[in-house]
């Protein structure tokens, strides 16, 4: 597990979440904030939505604000595999309200960690041989992968690096594609099926909150290809929202001397 050591007047983790408090993804944002508190001993970790009035991403930093607290209050880290044009929007509207101690932390991706996530969730489905030994990786129903991201451009080229690393892992093709663009979804199907690929399997590189229910499996069923889950409360997630933290502090630690 990653663990970082922090003083006691670190500032604030403030995830950013997709949705609000009421929706479907209130139970993940709890379960991946307290996964990260692990990683984060001692560290103030928040949750703040995007959309709502309860615990609203702008609310919680405002609230942070008024304790008082000296220097960076706050880095807030997205909860997206990859940049979201909407969503990563909505979180500079809601910083822009907070005063200018707030840091913004980036994606979780793309990482080792989010390749092995995605190389996770094939296998549990059976799209992909859990072992990395050498001729153990993807199973014999699926030679080829399409990772999919949620929306623009920025998002295809994070999750090409990820589809790289994933590609490592399991030795067959692995193109990226956007769930917004039906256009790099033509043309990774085309390169795929260039390099000979007869068996597709789908990775969506999204956490879930992020995206639209249903969308991966009308996917699925327009391209006649299995899906794996989305990312989800995989504890690499957790560790990827530590590890993101740990980095704005180094951050913050540099501009300070």
């Amino acid at each position: 597990m990653h663990r970082i050591s922090v003083a006691s007047d670190a500032p604030a983790l403030v995830l950013a979440v997709p949705g609000s408090a009421a929706g479907t993804g209130h139970r993940l944002a709890e379960q991946i904030a307290q996964e990260a508190a692990g990683s984060c001993p001692g560290v103030d970790i928040r949750i703040g939505y995007l959309n709502g009035t309860a615990e609203n991403l702008a609310s919680v930093l405002a609230a942070r604000a008024a304790n008082g607290v000296a220097g960076t209050q706050a880095v807030v880290v997205p909860l997206l595999a990859g940049p979201h044009p909407l969503i990563d929007g909505a979180i500079d509207a809601a910083i822009s309200l907070a005063p200018p101690s707030v840091m913004l932390a980036t994606h979780l991706g793309p990482h080792p960690l989010l390749a092995g996530a995605l190389h996770d969730r094939l296998s549990e489905v059976g799209l992909a041989r859990a072992s990395r030994a050498r001729g153990l990786n993807i199973a014999a129903g699926a030679n080829g992968v399409i990772v999919v991201a949620d929306r623009g451009p920025q998002a295809i080229n994070d999750a090409g690096l990820t589809a790289v690393l994933l590609a490592a892992r399991l030795a067959v093709p692995v193109l990226p594609a956007s769930l917004g663009d039906s256009a790099s979804i033509d043309s990774a199907l085309g390169r795929l099926r260039e390099a000979g690929v007869s068996h597709l399997a789908i990775a969506p590189c999204v956490i879930g909150p992020e995206s639209e229910p249903g969308e991966f499996e009308q996917l699925s069923a327009v391209l006649g290809a299995p899906c794996a889950a989305p990312l989800a409360g995989h504890p690499a997630i957790a560790q990827l929202v530590a590890i993101r933290y740990g980095e704005a502090l180094a951050k913050i630690s540099v501009a300070s001397h």
